[in-house]
């Protein structure tokens, strides 16, 4: 009960930081400005969509507590790239890998941020009488989530698959935001990762390919 609770007021929050929000700031500064920005609006909540999950991240790494998950989560990106090296699953081998990983959950936000602003820029441009009215337009941006879910995790298959100027390029700025997310850990905390990651290896090695 405690854990669907926590569910339901987490998805509220997303919803009200990243959809509510920067709509309702939108709004005033449009009004401002006497509607002179009104073309701008996907754009101008996206990069506050971006300011608000950058600033939030980086204020919860300032707790004790969230700064031991986020070295926790780095001794996992390392594990895997030791993993995916065909490297033993050893603390040694594992401490000399890289915590920056670009299939993290950080760089698929980052990503549906950045596919979101994209499309919501096109909605507005075919459609502009949408984002006029925010009773209409909060929906339609909810509505919009599975694609902006959807293709910003092909776009973390593809950076994951494919090593050349275009994936990095699409990659870095999660990497950049990984920063934030990830620290470098402990050796008690690797051996955790290790244990983990054994756990979940499957037998066959193609099933585990992206």
């Amino acid at each position: 009960a405690l854990m669907a609770v926590a569910s339901v007021l987490g998805v509220a929050l997303a919803l009200v930081l990243f959809m509510w929000v920067p709509t309702l700031i939108f709004n005033g500064i449009n009004a401002a400005a006497g509607g002179t920005i009104s073309g701008w609006r996907a754009l101008i909540e996206g990069l506050m969509k971006i300011a608000i999950f950058i600033g939030y991240v980086a204020l919860v790494s300032l707790m004790k507590d969230i700064r031991r998950v986020f070295m926790y989560h780095g001794s996992e990106h390392k594990s895997i790239f030791c993993y995916e090296k065909g490297l033993e699953l050893t603390v040694e081998n594992v401490r000399k890998q890289s915590r920056f990983h670009p299939r993290c959950g950080t760089s698929f936000m980052f990503l549906m941020i950045a596919v979101g602003i994209l499309f919501s820029t096109i909605v507005v441009l075919v459609f502009p009488g949408v984002a006029t009215v925010s009773y209409i337009w909060v929906p339609v941006k909810i509505l919009m989530i599975p694609l902006f879910c959807g293709l910003g995790f092909e776009l973390i298959r593809l950076c994951g698959r494919y090593d050349n100027l275009a994936t990095r390029i699409i990659a870095a700025p999660g990497l950049w935001v990984q920063r934030l997310t990830t620290k470098e850990p402990e050796d008690a905390m690797i051996e955790v990762a290790i244990a983990s990651l054994k756990a979940v290896i499957p037998e066959n090695e193609e099933d585990d390919r992206w």
